[in-house]
């Protein structure tokens, strides 16, 4: 292949200097023309015979190697070729004749003038680095001028410092004097100032006097505005009363006449509407007719209390609730608000009822619904506690009664006629339950050889009971019988606990749960021992009075026995007896009361008397220790 290459070259070759010879030895001539002008800058035609050399060298090998078509890169091989060669030849004789300037300058005059236009610029350097030299000499002459200027000064204060050294003596007569000056001024000043505090003073007391009469002038203004508010209000409510009153007038007027309104358009009409369809069982248009009296935004109780009723029954409670909820969202008056919270589950339900009446305390007929949430009807069976807060929402409720408190409330009269029927029947059930004293537990102690049994009565079931001992520290609970109590339907709590003969007076605190499981109590109950053992000894001596005489007992004949009475002393003070009928004149001398062993009989103490055989009744009376006198007793002699 590199054969056919060699073989075909001549005639390659010939053909490109056909076509590119001219213009290509034309370009390279004027190139190497163009580097001899302007060679004074530069070796331009060594720069161009090297890179046209490399040029030729790089296409030649291309052709050779067939990276290139030979027929498309000979014409730039010619044109790299020509340049190569003219240039080497510009700048070799430019050498031989050692002309700076370039061949064509040296030859032609007006060359070399065209290459002193064109250095023009090197002559203006060269004249400003002249110029700056020149600045450089003239600054350095000024700076010695300076030298000199400064060192005369120098001299200059030198000469000053002495004057002012010798001025320095004069100068303190002057400050001495000046001191005493301002002696004098700040004396002056002094008073000036006193003066001036005084004045503040007056100053100040006079704008606290401004402030404590513009704070008086601010809580005057303050009680009108509340006054005027209060005024507003009044007249406020007096205007929603008078308005839920025509209600209520066009609502009773209405039901007199019966039959549906045709065209309703006014509130009462719109209630009157559903109170027809929900008796006749219409219930769809019986809603709708509650949705339209809501719309009016009244603020009457019963409406929505029977429409919740209608709801609960259609829908569930969840469904009310909805309902309601959407209602109170838009709505303003609180009795919506109150019928929506009653639609919640218990505890839910009593917790945002209590919210309620914090935010309305004054809304009467949320008494009336508090006072269900402990009823006996809600609970089935109720606490103490429970009957309690019962009855205190319903006081409070029929508290507003006077005065027509509780009109405004209802548009049907007969619905507000129901609250009260209700309210005064369950308060008449419940009796005196808020008198705390009349419900509160009792001791019942009960003395013996071993100690003390006390039992505790509670006013009400209980699941559980604890006592301790004092004003303080732990309670100790008493524990449960093998029993259930009905009413509860739980173990029954052990009723009572034992204390040591030698207790002394103290106070015991009792508590129990109630049938929910709250915490009732303490109640603290002072003890006494020695005033519980006579009062239980006189209360067996009241019960069993029968027993305190036996005539010829066990066969002893002509005896008259009193162990009873000797057993239980520790109440007695005295005892008389009569026989016969005879005025109880006489006294039986009874042994002093053991407190440590009250019920034990004195081994040398006899517990009878002897009586004749003709004797046939005796009569006894008994003084207590606590002043009291039993009655006049007969025993008749079988």
């Amino acid at each position: 292949m590199t054969g056919d290459i060699g073989a075909a070259a001549p005639s390659l070759i010939r053909a490109s200097l056909s076509r590119t010879g001219k213009w290509a030895g034309s370009v390279a001539f004027v190139s190497g023309a163009v580097s001899d002008v302007l060679n004074p800058l530069g070796p331009f035609a060594a720069y161009i015979a090297l890179v046209a050399a490399i040029a030729a060298a790089i296409i030649a090998v291309a052709i050779v190697l067939r990276l290139v078509l030979a027929t498309k890169a000979m014409p730039a091989l010619i044109f790299a070729t020509s340049a190569a060669a003219i240039a080497s030849g510009v700048y070799a004789v430019q050498q031989e004749t050692n002309s700076q300037n370039g061949i064509i300058a040296t030859l032609v005059p007006a060359v070399a003038g065209l290459q002193q236009s064109l250095g023009i610029v090197s002559e203006k350097v060269a004249k400003i680095e002249k110029t700056v030299t020149e600045t450089q000499k003239t600054v350095e002459e000024v700076k010695k001028s300076t030298d000199t200027v400064a060192q005369k000064a120098e001299e200059i204060a030198a000469a000053e410092k002495q004057q002012t050294e010798q001025g320095a003596q004069t100068q303190k007569t002057v400050e001495a004097v000046k001191q005493s000056t301002d002696t004098v001024a700040q004396k002056a000043e002094e008073i000036a100032s006193a003066q001036k505090q005084q004045t503040e003073q007056g100053t100040q007391t006079q704008k606290a006097v401004e402030a404590v009469k513009q704070t008086t002038d601010t809580l005057a203004a303050g009680q009108q505005q509340a006054a005027a508010q209060a005024e507003k209000l009044q007249a406020t409510t007096e205007q929603i009363a008078a308005s839920i009153d025509t209600i209520a007038k066009g609502f009773a007027a209405l039901a007199a006449q019966g039959g549906a309104i045709a065209d309703p358009k006014r509130p009462d009409e719109y209630y009157h509407n559903a109170r027809v369809y929900e008796l006749s069982g219409d219930m769809l248009n019986a809603r709708r007719s509650y949705l339209a009296f809501a719309n009016f935004d009244v603020d009457a109780v019963d409406p929505y209390t029977r429409f919740a009723t209608l709801l609960r029954v259609q829908d569930g409670k969840a469904g009310a609730r909805e309902v309601f909820g959407q209602l109170a969202d838009k709505a303003k008056a609180p009795a919506i608000k109150l019928v929506h919270l009653e639609q919640f589950d218990d505890a839910q339900r009593l917790d945002k009822l209590n919210a309620f009446i914090a935010a309305h305390p004054d809304y009467a007929p949320a008494y009336f619904l508090l006072a269900q949430e402990f009823s006996e009807d809600r609970l089935g069976s109720q606490s103490l506690s429970d009957k309690r807060s019962e009855a205190e929402a319903l006081t409070k409720f029929v508290s507003y009664e006077k005065e027509g408190g509780l009109l405004k409330y209802f548009v049907d009269q007969t619905q507000l006629a129901d609250w009260l029927e209700r309210s005064r029947s369950r308060l008449a059930a419940v009796g005196d339950v808020l008198d705390p004293q009349r419900f509160a537990p009792t001791l019942t102690p009960m003395r013996s050889n071993a100690g003390w049994t006390i039992t505790i009565s509670l006013p009400e079931a209980a699941t559980g009971i604890s006592w301790r001992l004092g004003e303080s520290g732990p309670f100790t609970d008493t524990g449960l019988m093998a029993m259930n109590d009905q009413r509860t339907g739980k173990p029954m709590p052990n009723p009572s606990f034992e204390l040591p003969d030698s207790t002394a007076a103290t106070t015991i605190g009792i508590k129990y749960l109630d049938i929910r499981g709250r915490e009732t109590g303490p109640f603290d109950i002072r003890f006494d021992p020695d005033s519980a053992l006579q009062q239980g000894d006189k209360q067996i001596l009241d019960q069993f009075w029968t027993s305190w005489i036996a005539f010829d007992s066990g066969g002893n004949h002509g005896l008259v026995y009193f162990t009873q009475m000797l057993s239980y002393r520790c109440a007695i003070k005295e005892v008389h007896y009569g026989l016969d009928g005879a005025a109880p004149d006489k006294e039986i001398k009874m042994p002093p009361c053991d407190k440590k062993d009250p019920y034990a009989i004195p081994y040398d103490y006899q517990p009878y008397f002897k009586v004749a055989d003709s004797v046939k009744s005796m009569s006894v009376q008994v003084t207590y220790t606590d002043g009291t006198k039993s009655p006049v007793w007969e025993y008749k002699r079988q």
